[in-house]
């Protein structure tokens, strides 16, 4: 799949099949995500997968917004360590997690962790050291259910030349 196909296509899903996804898949996933861009190349990402369904229904439980990753094959955790620039270096990662996926045949959704309550229990939970961040939690899977297509703003109204 090409980069701007995925970019076109990659969307929100959260029902998953029960099909478990190959770890040289996950692997190429956290390829990507180690290949994105950092405040001065700090790199201060560490990724978390997990499997285990029962870590994933606790992980479940405790996200507000997140209850569907029980349902997921599998989740990664984007952690990072507390720097000045750690939440757009983890977000950069976890967009770049998010196309592979779709670019891997994958459904996935970004699921904050960032100043949300359960963020140090989920820290806890994976034993992450102290001082790293929980920026994200992407739930991943095969899926037959056809994503939402949501409208985007049209570019003419949103591209500036030069000035506002």
């Amino acid at each position: 799949m090409q980069t701007q196909e995925a970019l076109k296509n990659r969307r929100s899903c959260r029902i998953f099949k029960s099909k478990s996804i190959p770890k040289k898949l996950v692997t190429q996933i956290i390829e990507a995500a180690r290949l994105a861009p950092s405040a001065i190349n700090i790199q201060p990402w560490e990724f978390v997968v997990i499997t285990n369904k029962e870590t994933l229904g606790v992980v479940a439980s405790l996200a507000d917004h997140g209850k569907f990753i029980s349902n997921a094959t599998a989740c990664i955790a984007v952690f990072c360590k507390d720097s000045k620039y750690y939440l757009e270096d983890g977000c950069a990662a976890t967009e770049n997690i998010l196309i592979a996926a779709q670019d891997l045949g994958l459904g996935s959704c970004w699921v904050a962790g960032d100043k949300k309550d359960y963020n140090d229990k989920i820290r806890q939970l994976l034993g992450a050291p102290i001082d790293m961040k929980l920026v994200s939690l992407i739930p991943l899977g095969y899926t037959d259910t056809p994503a939402r297509t949501p409208p985007k703003r049209p570019l003419k109204e949103l591209l500036h030349w030069e000035k506002f």
